[in-house]
């Protein structure tokens, strides 16, 4: 079975310390396809030092020279493409169509639109008479990504990094590392400078506790559950360095009764179990008009029992399991205290899919009659588990979408654009998807509340790892 090494100064290395193994499983098979040497304090401190040593020359490196480096990075995913797919669909269970379409397409997508920020970004402004305020980079950057979305959290932090000048050490989850390692092999074969790039494979609880903690690490990016977030910020705090996160959500999908039913309804259901469900931005409460509830729970109920669950080495339309048992068990669990609480189950529920024996699949859930204080309506489940609620009033279904801890996204729909405009600002989230809208990789991508703080994406992420400078008397008077 393949052990994964990290990444420091250029070049491979065993972990140091007395760790142990962390042995990374198929959730579709359920069996062990590689194993991670899990890094120590020791290997954290050694990748900060190269990546510090290494920043002075490389943030005073011209900036076409790191958008070179970002062309040649896309140019290597874009030939190992079909790695980079087998890769998440192995180590986290994106259905094939999924990781290729969606999942490793974010890498060149969050490239190219990094690029495209920075050369449209005022990297130099003048203020007043005499002064010159200059962005430049922030220093040494520690990123933590999660499983879920691996190579969307690595590249939406990692390029943005590069390209400000920035020099980096990464923790990929340990759940699913394969595609960091690839990023890795990728970044190793470009020749990017010995120590901009430096990777530890571990656990959040040693590695990402002494990155957070690290003196020399000035800016830390996190993704992952709101728990680990809090963490990481007190972490930090005591060394007064920057911290982006992107947390939870639970995030409500309103639909008014002026819209096509059936096309607002199954498309909230496919949104929901997009990605077997974990997904933060996910509309997992699907707020509904009282005069057209009773119809949109049947179309609800036949979009999850239509949706199929199957391997997802396999090509076509169907979701694949959990990404790990933990999460098997956390969603089973949540499905239980459902239907203890009294919601009324239309679709799916516990155990896996008839037919299927081995694995970490879960049937597609829909449960109706759901109020805001059901732990299935307030707590993030992470798995293809929806919740209805009705609302009579559009006062009624805002107050039900912000009555939330979270505030990470949030939909709506009505084929009437005024009002559909309107209630999208009354909603507390860092995105509002109007009938069925997406979002590209230029648009701000963060939440409000214990959704995170920070932003990523385009020229808003890229800002992330600036700081700003005012030289004065730059002018002469």
């Amino acid at each position: 079975m393949r052990s994964l090494q990290h990444y420091i100064a250029g070049r491979w290395v065993a972990a140091s310390g007395k760790e142990g193994t962390y042995a990374v499983i198929n959730p579709a098979t359920e069996a062990p396809v590689a194993q991670i040497l899990l890094g120590s304090p020791a290997d954290v401190d050694a990748a900060v030092r190269a990546a510090h040593a290494a920043f002075p020359a490389y943030a005073a490196s011209p900036m076409e020279e790191r958008i070179g480096h970002l062309r040649r990075l896309r140019a290597v995913f874009e030939r190992r493409y079909a790695e980079m797919v087998t890769a998440i669909t192995t180590e986290m269970g994106a259905p094939h169509d999924l990781s290729s379409r969606s999942q490793a397409a974010c890498g060149p997508g969050h490239i190219d639109a990094t690029i495209a920020a920075a050369q449209q970004l005022d990297w130099e402004t003048k203020v007043g008479q005499n002064s010159n305020v200059v962005r430049e980079a922030v220093g040494v950057c520690g990123l933590i990504t999660p499983w879920n979305w691996p190579i969307n959290q690595i590249m939406a932090k990692l390029a943005p990094a590069l390209v400000a000048g920035c020099t980096v050490v990464l923790k990929p989850s340990e759940q699913a590392p394969l595609s960091a390692q690839l990023i890795a092999e990728f970044i190793d074969e470009i020749g990017l400078p010995s120590g901009v790039f430096n990777m530890v494979h571990g656990t959040g609880m040693v590695v990402g506790a002494a990155m957070s903690a690290h003196p020399d690490i000035e800016l830390m990016s996190f993704t992952g559950s709101t728990r680990a977030g809090i963490m990481v910020a007190k972490s930090a705090a005591d060394t007064v360095k920057r911290v982006t996160q992107e947390l939870g959500g639970k995030s409500a999908n309103i639909v008014f009764a002026d819209v096509d039913l059936e096309a607002a309804v199954s498309r909230g259901v496919r949104s929901c179990f997009n990605n077997t469900g974990q997904s933060c931005n996910a509309p997992t409460r699907m707020l509904v008009e009282s005069s057209v509830y009773d119809r949109a729970v049947e179309i609800a109920a036949a979009t999850a029992r239509d949706t199929r669950v199957a391997d997802p080495a396999l090509p076509g339309k169907h979701i694949g399991p959990l990404a790990s048992r933990m999460q098997f068990d956390k969603v089973q669990k949540c499905i239980a205290a459902g239907i203890a609480e009294g919601a009324r189950l239309v679709a799916g529920g516990l155990g896996r899919p008839e037919g299927i024996s081995t694995g970490f699949f879960v049937r597609p859930t829909v449960f109706a009659d759901v109020h805001n204080q059901m732990s299935i309506a307030r707590d993030e489940i992470f798995g293809p588990v929806l919740s209805m609620l009705r609302f009579s009033t559009l006062d009624e279904a805002v107050e039900i979408a912000n009555d939330t801890p979270f505030g990470l996204a949030a939909y709506v729909q009505s084929d009437d654009l005024q009002k559909a405009r309107a209630v999208a600002r009354r909603l507390r989230a860092g995105s509002v998807h109007l009938n069925g809208a997406s979002q590209g990789y230029a648009e701000p991508f963060g939440g409000y509340r214990q959704s995170g703080n920070g932003r990523e994406c385009g020229v808003y992420g890229l800002l992330e790892f600036l700081e700003l400078k005012s030289i004065n008397g730059y002018y002469p008077a």
